[in-house]
């Protein structure tokens, strides 16, 4: 089931065209590679996708309804996720802490209101066995791997059962066995049907863990193929301009 499709959809700033009539499909449980160089328009698209700012035109359907987001929290209204590079998390919180961070549980406690701390280390322990993770809930973020920084912040889309989840580098300035659990950690998102678009720079996690790439060079979209009909070399070729269009 085609979950997101993008039709026409342009972004200028001013007299800079940042994208230039991107079309996109992604389907419930699909993993989306989108690649290019610095400058393609990778974030811009996402930043549109996750309602940091409108498209100047073209249009957007997301479960079969068309939206207009005007903020982040719009997107997220309706099932859309971010994890950016920098993960958003405090280092002096636990693991369950940073999970709820502006979402906490509470409690009546007599005539006052108070944080439910013991129900949010509950769930999000569930959300880690979920995700197969090693992470604890009253784990400071502080004494954290980058694999286990990612756990949290996928985590969080958790929460409110996210559909789509959108991942910005998650496995930049990480070690190769950190890279492999975050893969993992992907991975389960797609079995449990939640669709995923992964902005990477690396090519091995494209290809080890995507459906289909998507490559982006100066604003316009030059190739969308599965990852089986494809290759390394050929991606590599459409990033540079060796290649025009695939």
């Amino acid at each position: 089931m085609t979950l997101l499709r993008l039709r026409g959809i342009g972004k200028e700033f001013g007299a800079i065209r940042a994208l230039a009539e991107i079309d996109l499909t992604v389907a419930a449980g699909e993993v989306v590679g989108l690649m290019g160089d610095n400058g393609a328009g990778k974030s811009t698209l996402v930043k549109i996708i996750a309602g940091n700012f409108p498209p100047s035109h073209g249009t957007m359907i997301f479960d079969d309804q068309p939206v207009h987001f005007s903020r982040p929290i719009d997107a997220r209204s309706v099932g859309i996720e971010v994890v950016y590079q920098d993960l958003a998390l405090a280092d002096n919180l636990t693991a369950a802490a940073n999970v709820f961070l502006g979402r906490e549980l509470k409690r009546r406690l007599g005539p006052v209101t108070v944080l439910d701390h013991a129900a949010m280390n509950r769930r999000a322990a569930a959300l880690f066995q979920e995700l197969k993770s090693e992470t604890r809930a009253d784990d400071l973020v502080r004494q954290m791997s980058g694999g286990q920084r990612q756990a949290v912040a996928i985590a969080r889309t958790r929460l409110k059962e996210a559909k789509l989840v959108l991942m910005d580098e998650p496995t930049a300035a990480i070690s190769v066995r950190q890279v492999a659990e975050v893969l993992d950690l992907i991975r389960r998102l797609r079995d449990a049907g939640i669709a995923v678009i992964l902005i990477s720079h690396r090519m091995p996690d494209v290809f080890t863990v995507c459906d289909r790439v998507v490559v982006l060079r100066r604003g316009s979209k030059v190739a969308d193929k599965p990852i089986q009909s494809s290759s390394p070399e050929e991606v590599t070729a459409l990033i540079t301009g060796a290649k025009e269009a695939a």
